[in-house]
Parts: C-alpha cells; structure tokens; sequence
C-alpha cells in the first residue's frame, strides 16, 4: 500500500458524513497495520470533499455497503456507528477491491444529492488560462459544448441537471462529473477541480471548487 499524506493533515476533519465502500467485519488480511488486520474496519468516502477515509466501527455494529455514517470530529454526539477515525486519508491505491468496485456508485449518488453543488459549478466554472477552460476538463466536454454552455448561462443561470442536458446539451452531467472525480481519486490529472490531489499527483494545480460552491450557497454537512 502507499504512503499516508503528512501529519496533520485536516482533510479527513473536514468530513461529517461519509458513504460506506467496503465493511470488513474480520480486519483486512492485507494491511501493513496489524491492527487493522484483526477487528473490523471500514473504508469510506466523504460526501463533502471526496476523501478517503478509515474507520473502526463501534463494537457490535454491522455496516451496509453504501450506508452514509457520521465521521464527524466536531459532532461526536452524532457518531452512533463509528468509533474510531484516522486523522489521515488513504489513498485509491489503499482501498479494498470491494471499495474500488463500488466507488463508481458511490460517487454517483452522492453527486445526484449534490445537485445544486455541481450545478452551480457549471454556472461559475471559469477559465484557467488563456487556452483553457475549467469546463474543458471535464470528460466529452470540448469547445463546442464549452461555448454552448457558456452561452446558455448568460441568459440564465442553469437550475438542474436536466436543464443542463437541455440547454448545454450535455448527455449526462451525473456521469461526467463522476468520470471526472475518478480520475481525480486516481491521481491522474495536472488540474485537481473538485477535490485535493492525492500524494502520488506530482505537479498538481489544486482550483478548489467545491470550498468555493459551499462558501457561497452557504452548504451545511447538517441539512443533508
């Protein structure tokens, strides 16, 4: 497995809620933590910033693929089903089989449940460079579909993934959003979007989109 991110990295503290990938009930056999390999553990994913996370769950609790727990550090109260968190992120690299496999899903439903977030990035995405625009980092998006959706949210602001389809004649935003956030987990891109770049993406371009959505449609983890 790779390497953990630095001490005191705040990315997991910044998680409330996260969504299950894989319960392991036995420990994983696989870890280099021995303790990990003997009492279950969980790996997730938050559902604000994307982050990869570890977790024990709280003795006798059973755990179901895609169940959304409280992670949180600030509302312990709230952590009815976890009783352990490591500070710090794994990595995709770090994940079980079982936790890659359904990643795709799990990312999707949080996207749906995120509509506004990403929708309003659609409606602020702004360029990069000169030659390049934030919009054209997304999968199939190219200048064509750019100008259009550029265009279209001049007369008005986009309001739902349907109205994207509609006007910015985008197939499926849900689809290409997780495309996008895979890739991102992966440590694939030069250009990190949505979340922060993982240790293995050198010369990453962190833009911050998400910490700018949330600041200003005022997004609290609670009202989910």
């Amino acid at each position: 497995m790779g390497s953990r991110y630095r001490r005191g990295d705040k990315r997991v503290a910044r998680e409330d809620y996260a969504i299950v990938l894989d319960y392991m009930p036995g420990g994983n056999p696989i870890d280099p933590h021995p303790p990990h390999r003997t009492r279950a553990i969980a790996q997730a994913i938050g559902d604000k910033y994307f982050t990869l996370i570890e977790f024990y769950p709280k003795p006798g609790v059973n755990l179901r693929q895609g169940e959304r727990v409280c992670v949180s550090f600030r509302l312990r109260n709230l952590r009815d089903k976890v009783e352990f968190v490591w500070g710090e992120p794994i990595t995709y690299d770090e994940l079980s089989g079982v936790a890659r496999s359904y990643l795709p899903e799990a990312l999707r439903k949080i996207v749906i449940e995120k509509e506004k977030v990403f929708v309003t990035f659609f409606n602020i995405a702004a360029p990069l460079t000169i030659k390049l625009h934030s919009l054209e980092l997304l999968p199939g998006i190219g200048k064509k579909t750019m100008w259009t959706i550029l265009e279209e949210r001049k007369k008005r602001r986009f309001e739902s993934f349907e109205d994207l389809k509609e006007r910015g004649k985008i197939g499926d935003p849900v689809s290409i959003i997780v495309e996008r956030l895979l890739s991102e987990l992966r440590g694939e891109e030069r250009y990190y979007l949505f979340i922060d770049p993982p240790p293995n993406a050198r010369h990453a371009v962190v833009i911050g989109y998400l910490q700018k959505i949330y600041s200003m449609i005022g997004y609290d983890d609670r009202e989910s």
